[in-house]
């Protein structure tokens, strides 16, 4: 089997959560648990860091990596969708899976595939914790899919969970309050493994962790609690900052880089730089210049793509994996605090996403082009176009983002800003990226 031949396998015989929504949803460690145990139980064979949450865990996964690679270690990364190819999804050292691997795992246990039906999601963590075991990595950081307690990821036992923050996602399968999400999330706190959460916000939240937590006897660290950001600033394309301890023993961050430069990254950051911190007493060795070199080159070291995206100077244009109220909150202040004579936005969205919450986030003054994802999931751009004019955004339908955007740079002058995003997917499709 060559490897398009075992992608289209994959995608076509199994379910897929990013095409399919519901249909493709399957909740429980029954199956990955089944699977892995035929492959020889490979997550046993790494140490791990399993990072969760709703938003902000992809970029606090690849930060994670792309320090413990400074620091020396063989580092497996897994994080889900992919952006561009499926061999994004694994990477040891910042390298994609090969290709060839894909292709003999798909060829080699099709028939056990075939027997236990797993969905897409739960073959490709098999697949990816087989190829971390077969590659000898030092440590994994694992992202979790959705949720958490019944995610797929959720088998193994790792050195530390981060849960980067709570806000409304995923509400048809992960509870429509912030404390029944928040306990789906904290599902992956195990007996005894310390748990780091980056933001502490609503109490009823931080409640459901605090309990969680102590039933698991598990070290509970609120990073926002022992760690502050100070003098943040965007300085030649990076966020530069400073971050100060509140308390003892954490460590001052002075002129710290990062790559990423997204101001929401503060808020990443604290939950990263503490579990960076815990990670040290329990004994990895990541030394201060590790941290300061891998956080200024994370997209160099772990090919991280979508986060506050520069696609062109002129006119400046942006785009953004953010598809949720919390996330496209953040984005859409750093857009619109850039000056411009026009904001052009370029937007599409799933059909399963409750847009009625971030279209009011929009500015109504700006610029409109509206275009769907290519997949199954998409909600189609004339609907979107409808749903938008109900907030007072105007604009015109396109059958794809890049048809949108090169009528958006056609439109534009160079003193405008043009923003891509609403979906990951959108992003996704984006030729430029």
């Amino acid at each position: 089997m060559t490897y398009p031949e075992a992608t289209a396998y994959l995608y076509g015989r199994l379910p897929v959560f990013q095409d399919q929504g519901a249909r493709a949803y399957k909740p429980g460690l029954h199956t990955t648990r089944q699977l892995c145990k035929y492959l020889g139980d490979p997550q046993t064979s790494f140490r791990s860091i399993h990072v969760g949450g709703t938003n902000g865990k992809g970029s606090s996964s690849h930060m994670l990596a792309a320090v413990l690679q400074r620091a020396g270690y063989k580092v497996g990364l897994y994080t889900s969708p992919h952006l561009k190819s499926f061999t994004e999804r694994i990477r040891v050292n910042g390298q994609p899976v090969e290709e060839a691997y894909v292709a003999d795992f798909v060829t080699q246990h099709r028939t056990y595939i075939e027997a236990i039906q797993p969905s897409f999601f739960e073959a490709t963590v098999g697949m990816a914790f087989h190829y971390f075991a077969q590659q000898g990595v030092d440590v994994a950081v694992v992202e979790v899919g959705m949720g958490g307690r019944l995610d797929s990821t959720n088998i193994i036992t790792p050195e530390l969970a981060l849960i980067t923050n709570i806000s409304y996602d995923h509400t048809q399968y992960l509870g429509d309050t912030l404390p029944k999400i928040a306990f789906e999330k904290a599902g992956i706190i195990k007996p005894k493994v310390p748990i780091v959460v980056s933001e502490s916000t609503l109490e009823e939240v931080n409640e459901v962790f605090r309990r969680v937590a102590s039933e698991q006897d598990s070290p509970l660290y609120f990073a926002s609690h022992y760690l502050r950001v100070e003098n943040a600033h965007l300085h030649e394309g990076s966020l530069q900052l400073d971050v100060v301890p509140q308390r003892e023993p954490f460590s001052r961050y002075p002129v710290l880089t990062l790559d990423l430069a997204g101001t929401y990254q503060q808020k990443n950051i604290l939950g990263v730089l503490c579990a960076l911190e815990v990670l040290r007493e329990r004994g990895f060795g990541v030394p201060r210049e590790a941290i300061y070199a891998g956080l200024a080159g994370v997209v160099a070291t772990t090919g991280l793509k979508g986060r506050w995206q520069k696609l062109a100077e002129v006119p400046l244009t942006y785009c953004d994996t953010a598809h949720n109220h919390a996330g496209l909150s953040e984005v859409l202040s750093q857009v619109l605090s850039l000056p411009a004579r026009q904001w052009r936005f370029i937007l599409g969205f799933v059909a399963d996403k409750d847009i009625s919450s971030v279209l009011p986030l929009f500015p109504t003054d700006a610029t409109y082009y509206f275009c769907e994802p290519s997949n199954q999931r998409a909600l189609k751009a004339s609907e979107l176009r409808l749903r938008a004019l109900e907030h007072g955004l105007r604009g015109e339908v396109f059958p794809e983002v890049n048809e949108a955007l090169k009528m958006a740079f056609a439109e534009a002058s160079p003193e405008d800003v043009l923003y891509v995003g609403g979906s990951t997917f959108v992003v996704a499709d984006l030729t430029s990226l």
